[in-house]
Formats: structure tokens, sequence, C-alpha cells
């Protein structure tokens, strides 16, 4: 399935792998240049300006053959004009296999016919519909992302596909059954905890470390979609907005309580379970979640003018980081306030492999030069003579 040469992706991730255990302190600048040297990887940009700079090339190369193959193709099919978004979508599937032979791998050219790919169908299928029907759009853009993430091992296209997968589940609910708008909710939140043990559950169980980071991004997002799934900011407004009429203040919804319990509870639980289990990503969304619930309490109950709150906010938020600076200061283990070593987690997946490349680059140990004067004979301690000439 993958099009890439496995062995240059490994390779990459080893290479990841060296820069975080050389910033460590693990290894030397001259292991990680042996260990770049000996290991031929994929041609790639870590720089996200340059990335974006080759993205925006790529774009405009692929809107050049496309504008090129419309030009040739409009007279003679003047009438059947929906077919063009096909054709420039085998020419992003073209394209994204060229560059993917000539090892071009998050590079940014790669990632401006993969996006183009996606964008072309969902336009082709939207134009056969007329836009009459969300679904179809969504479940091809879904279908197709996660082909072109399996095959080239494309992050975006896997946090495209989630949300379009997220997007059909919840039209569909909307949509076809009778008492869908009072389940959205739920279901949503089901949907989001499932996505994320599955997830977690998959990692685990990982045997091609390349998947690593599109499954963590599914992971991550699926934790911001559960509570957004149950926020009642979120809940209340979305309710309103797809009512049959418009409502310039949105009605109290069912489960009022419920969901304003969920609002500030399910941050608090994101932290006490990231710090448990030292989920970096997970404290970052509840610190997030925080902040957003309690926007939502002001939304609709505004106790004390913005400029008092966010002063009484600051000073808190000052006292709770000095407490635990001064708290966690001097811990050496568990949760401390010392810099991490390595910020990556997944470091050490191949440390064993890159310890058994840098071995190749240490010089064997330097043999003394032999003395000009051979010495022999003795039968005891001594290196005497034998008494012969």
């Amino acid at each position: 399935m993958i099009v890439l040469d496995k062995n240059k992706l490994e390779n990459s991730v080893l290479i990841e792998e060296a820069d975080s255990l050389k910033n460590a302190g693990f290894i030397g600048k001259e292991q990680l240049d042996f260990i770049k040297k000996e290991l031929p990887t994929l041609n790639s940009h870590k720089n996200i300006l340059v990335r974006i700079g080759f993205f925006l090339l790529g774009s405009f190369l692929y809107s050049s053959i496309c504008s090129a193959v419309s030009l040739l193709g409009i007279s003679g099919l003047d009438h059947y004009w929906e077919i063009f978004p096909f054709l420039f979508g085998i020419i992003g599937i073209v394209g994204s296999e060229f560059l993917a032979k000539k090892d071009y791998y998050n590079h940014g050219l790669d990632d401006a016919f993969i996006l183009g790919t996606i964008l072309s169908f969902g336009c082709a299928v939207s134009f056969i519909t007329k836009l009459e029907n969300v679904l179809p759009v969504s479940i091809v853009v879904a279908i197709i992302s996660f082909i072109l993430f399996l095959r080239y091992i494309h992050l975006l296209s896997a946090l495209v596909f989630y949300l379009a997968l997220t997007l059909s589940l919840g039209y569909s609910i909307f949509e076809y059954l009778e008492a869908g708008q009072a389940i959205l909710p739920f279901f949503m939140m089901f949907f989001g905890a499932a996505t994320y043990f599955s997830c977690r559950k998959l990692i685990n169980s990982l045997r091609n470390s390349y998947y690593y980071n599109g499954i963590l991004l599914i992971k991550s997002i699926s934790l911001i979609l559960f509570y957004l799934s149950g926020n009642y900011l979120i809940v209340r407004e979305l309710s309103a907005s797809l009512a049959r009429g418009y409502y310039e203040i949105s009605p109290e919804i069912p489960f009022a309580f419920f969901f304003w319990v969920f609002t500030f509870i399910v941050p608090v639980i994101y932290v006490v379970y990231s710090l448990k289990s030292k989920d970096r990503i997970m404290l970052w969304i509840s610190f997030l979640a925080i902040a957003f619930s309690f926007y939502s309490f002001r939304f609709y109950h505004s106790v004390l003018p913005i400029e008092v709150a966010l002063t009484l906010g600051g000073i808190m938020m000052f006292a709770v980081a000095f407490y635990f600076i001064r708290k966690l200061k001097t811990k050496e283990s568990g949760l401390t306030f010392k810099p991490d070593r390595i910020s990556n987690s997944n470091a050490f997946l191949h440390a064993e492999a890159l310890i058994i490349a840098s071995s190749f680059g240490m010089k064997p140990e330097a043999k003394p030069s032999e003395s000009p004067m051979e010495f022999g004979g003795g039968d005891f301690s001594g290196g005497g003579s034998e008494g012969t000439f």
C-alpha cells in the first residue's frame, strides 16, 4: 500500500529520533552526522516556512497543469464540464505518485498534489449532486483522504479524513434519524471517546512507526471533539442554528444542567489524567478547554466587567503557576519543573538501532607499533637470552 521506499522511510524516522537524542545530550554531533551520512533518507523539509514555500510552488504547478488540460479539452467538452474535476483529481494522483517515486515526503510539493487531489474529487462529487446533499461529498473526501494517508503517510490527509468522517456521521444522525438532533451531542461524545481509546490501543500495538504521528493526531482531535460535543455553548448555539427558525437569542436546551457540569468537569478530568499518564498533548488541550469553559459561562452570564475579569483571571493564573513552580522546582523525578531532556515521547523507539548504527563510526583501537628490538628466549620471568649468538 505504501508507495514510498520503506527503508528510506524508516531511516527518516531514525534520523528524527537521532535528532531528539542529540538535543537531549545522549549522542554527540559527530555521531549524528555519521548517522545522517550512512542512512539514506527521503527528500523532506522540517522548516515550516520552506515547506509552505514549496507548497505554494506546487499549487502553482498543479493549477497550471489543470489549466492547460482545461484549455485543451474545453472545446470538445463544452456541455460536459463536470468531468474536469475528475480529470484534475487524476492529475493529482499521477503527480503524487511521481513525487513519491522520486522520494518526496513532507516536502511541500507533494502536499500540494495530495491536498489538490482531495479537493478535486470533493468538488467533482459536489458538482454532480449540485450541493443538495453534503453526505456524498464528505463520504468521498473521507475515503480518498484515508487512502492517501495510508499510501503516502500524509499527516494532513489523516486530519481531513477524521473531520470528514465526523461530518458524515453527524449529518447522517441529524438528517436520517427522527430524534437525531436530540441525540447528536451524545453520539458525538461516544464517537470521540471511542476514537480516543481505539487510537490509544493502536499506538500501543503499532508495528510500523511511520503511522504513529497520524494516529496521534486523530487521538488528539478526538479529545477536542469529545469536549466540544458536550460544551454548553456549542450544544445550545448549534441546536439553535440547526432549528427551522432563526433565533436572535438561542433558547434554553434540555438537560442544561448536565451540559454545564460537563463543560467544567471534563477539563478537570483531562488535567488529572494527563498528569497521571504524563500526556503532554492532553495537558495542553485541557488548558484550552478550561479557558473555553470560562468563556462559555461568561457568554451567557456576565458577572464582572471584562477588564476586572481578565485582571482577576491573570492574578489567579499567576498565583497557581508560581505555587507549582515553587513546589516542583526541586523535584528530580516524576512530575517536575525541570526541562525535559527529550521532548518527543517516542524518542527511544529506535534507540537500539541508532546505537548499533553509530557504533560503526567508532574507529578501531590503534595497535601499538612493534619495537624494532626483539627479545627472545628465557624460561623464567625475565626476557633474557638463551646464551647463544
